[in-house]
C-alpha cells in the first residue's frame, strides 16, 4: 500500500480535481504490475496495473488506494477490469465517497472477490484532502495556507522585505505544492509588496494553471502591477468589499480581471468556489492568514520555518487573531515534518 501511494503522488498537478490514485498487483508476492492515474479524464489506476502484470494477474492480489470506480465515466468501471483479469483479492485504503463512482466494493464482493477495507486510510485520506473536501464540502474551496517565516514568525523584513526567507529547495516544494491547486491567494499587502507571478514552475508540468486570486477590499492594486497587466495570460480574480469603488472595479474588468464581491471570509470563498476554484492554496499576507483562521476557513497548514530572526519590527505571519486561553485553543494536528535543505516543513491539519 505504501507503494501504492507513492505511485499516486506522480499523478499530482495533472489530475485534479479527480483523485490521486495509485494501484500494485501482487502475484504470490512480487509485485507484477504497477500503475497509478496519471491524467485526468485518461486511463485509471486499477486497468493500467492489470495491463502491467497481464496473464499474472489471475488469481493475484490488486492493492488500490481508493475503491475501485463502478460506473462509466470518461473511463469504464474499474470492477469491470478486476473481476474479468481473474484477481482474487483486493485490498484498499479508503472508500470512494463519491456517491456517483462508489458500489466498487459491493460489485466485487458479488462476483466473489475477496475486498479488505481501510489499509493505511489515514495516509491516504490525507493525500486526497481536495477531492475528500470537493465531494463533502462542495459549498467552499479547500483551503490550505503556506507561510515561510522567520524562527520568530516572521514573513518579512522590518522594511518589507521577504526575499528570500527560504532557500532555493522550499522555493521548489512551494512550486510543486502549487501545482496540485486550482487557486492560489494572496492579500493585496503581499501583491503590493512582491508582485508575485504566483504561477507553477519546476518539475511539474501542471494541466491546468491555477487561478491568482488577490483579496483586495477597497480595489487598490495599480494597473502597473504584473499580475494586472498579464491578466488576459493568466486568470486573474480580485476578491473586494461591496462597497469597493465601481470604477476601479470597471477598470479592473477592462484589464482582464475577474471582480467578485463579498463581505466576509466565507462569503468570498463561497463566490470563488461558484467560479471554479476547487483547491486554494493561501500565501499570505499576514491579514488574510488571520482573517481566515479565525473563521475558521484553513484546513491544512504548510509552515516553512527558516533558521534565521527578524525581530520585532519584522512582519508578523499571522494579525487578527483572536487570543483564546490555553485551554480553548484549537491544537492542530501535525502530519508532516521534514527537512527543506537548511529549512524545516511542518504540516499540520485541523483536529
Amino acid at each position: 500500500m505504501r507503494l501504492a501511494l507513492d505511485l499516486a503522488w506522480r499523478g499530482w498537478g495533472r489530475v485534479h480535481p479527480n483523485p490521486l490514485v495509485g494501484a500494485v498487483v501482487l502475484a504470490n508476492g512480487d509485485v507484477a504490475g504497477q500503475a497509478f492515474h496519471a491524467e485526468f479524464g485518461g486511463p485509471h489506476a486499477e486497468p493500467l496495473a492489470l495491463a502491467a502484470a497481464g496473464p499474472r494477474a489471475r488469481g493475484a492480489t490488486l492493492v488500490t488506494t481508493l475503491e475501485p470506480c463502478n460506473h462509466q465515466g470518461k473511463q469504464p468501471p474499474c470492477t469491470d477490469a478486476i473481476v474479468a483479469a481473474g484477481i482474487r483479492r483486493v485490498v484498499l485504503a479508503l472508500p470512494d465517497p463519491n456517491p456517483t463512482a462508489s458500489g466498487g466494493i459491493g460489485r466485487l464482493r458479488a462476483a466473489g472477490v475477496v475486498v479488505e477495507t481501510g489499509v493505511l486510510q489515514e495516509e491516504a485520506e490525507r493525500q486526497n484532502g481536495a477531492f475528500l473536501h470537493l465531494v463533502r464540502d462542495p459549498a467552499r474551496p479547500w483551503v490550505v495556507l503556506k507561510l515561510a517565516t522567520s524562527l520568530d514568525f516572521r514573513i518579512a523584513d522590518a522594511a518589507g522585505r521577504s526575499r528570500w526567507i527560504s532557500g532555493p529547495e522550499a522555493r521548489e516544494y512551494v512550486h510543486w505544492l502549487r501545482a496540485g491547486f486550482d487557486g492560489i491567494g494572496i492579500g493585496v499587502g503581499t501583491a503590493l509588496a512582491d508582485d508575485p507571478r504566483l504561477s507553477v514552475r519546476g518539475a511539474v508540468a501542471v494541466r491546468v494553471p491555477p487561478a491568482r486570486v488577490v483579496f483586495d477590499r477597497r480595489l487598490e492594486l495599480p494597473h502597473e502591477l504584473g499580475l494586472v497587466r498579464t491578466a488576459g495570460e493568466a486568470r486573474t480574480i480580485v476578491v473586494a468589499e461591496p462597497g469597493a469603488p465601481e470604477g476601479r472595479a470597471r477598470a479592473l474588468e477592462a484589464l482582464g480581471v475577474t471582480v467578485v464581491r463579498a463581505a466576509a471570509p466565507a462569503e468570498a470563498l463561497a463566490a470563488l468556489r461558484q467560479g471554479g476554484v476547487t483547491a486554494l492554496l493561501v500565501e499570505g499576507g499576514g491579514g488574510l492568514a488571520g482573517a481566515l483562521l479565525d473563521a475558521g476557513l484553513v484546513d491544512r497548514f504548510h509552515w516553512i520555518q527558516a533558521p534565521l530572526w527578524l525581530g520585532d519590527r519584522g512582519v508578523p505571519a499571522v494579525r487578527g487573531l483572536a487570543s483564546p486561553p490555553i485551554a480553548d485553543a484549537a491544537r492542530w494536528h501535525v502530519i508532516e515534518r521534514r527537512a527543506l535543505g537548511n529549512d524545516t516543513l511542518l504540516v499540520l491539519e485541523r483536529t
